[in-house]
């Protein structure tokens, strides 16, 4: 789950995270802690329209995730559903993973999973309840079906919080036909930093 630890636990080390409550997808990684500038960061590309940090964020992505992104097939961002992205007019994580996509020469498909439930923001909801909002929120639509079959997704967001949004997508992803997926986020908020009453949106 790409959990950072102050040494070196070897290879194949599970946290003790993803034993208690093991995740759909099969690997994680983020590049920074969200946390400090990268949290202004994600902030800035997130609710301050600057997408040109998009690029140099996947920059930082790419040598996080080497591994996932080398054994990918298909990129393929969280989506927003159309309302939200009819007032935001931007979608961050769909910036992230075309950038990502242009760099490692992957194919992007910014359309492969739909979001077909209007969630809540998921700021300032528990895990558990993240867990219920994003309950059969996504699906992979009937033309996408043959991009997404037998492959391997490389999933891209901007923050992994809880990893309810990401495995709400995997779930989708993999009643698709996806073979694997894999996540790739810029920032990760660390075990035990999570709080639901989180002033600062994420």
């Amino acid at each position: 789950m790409g959990t950072p630890f102050s040494h070196d636990m070897g290879q194949g080390f599970l946290s003790a995270e993803a034993i208690a409550n093991p995740p759909p997808f099969e690997r994680a990684r983020a590049a920074v802690a969200y946390t400090g500038v990268a949290r202004q960061i994600v902030q800035g590309l997130k609710f301050h329209d600057r997408t040109d940090l998009a690029r140099p964020m996947a920059q930082w992505m790419l040598r996080a995730g080497t591994e996932l992104v080398a054994d990918a097939d298909l990129v393929v961002p969280v989506p927003l559903h159309w309302r939200r992205f009819f007032s935001r007019r931007f979608n961050q994580s769909a910036d992230l993973a075309r950038s990502l996509a242009q760099l490692s020469g992957k194919p992007f498909s910014p359309t492969a999973v739909k979001r077909v439930k209007n969630t809540r923001q998921q700021v300032g909801l528990a895990a558990r309840e993240r867990e219920g909002n994003v309950r059969a929120a996504f699906r992979v639509s009937d033309e996408s079906e043959i991009e997404v079959a037998g492959k391997r997704i490389l999933l891209v967001d901007d923050v992994y919080t809880t990893g309810a949004t990401v495995s709400a997508v995997t779930r989708a992803l993999k009643k698709g036909g996806a073979s694997a997926v894999d996540v790739l986020t810029f920032a990760r908020v660390l075990p035990g930093d999570f709080r639901a009453d989180e002033t600062d949106t994420i």
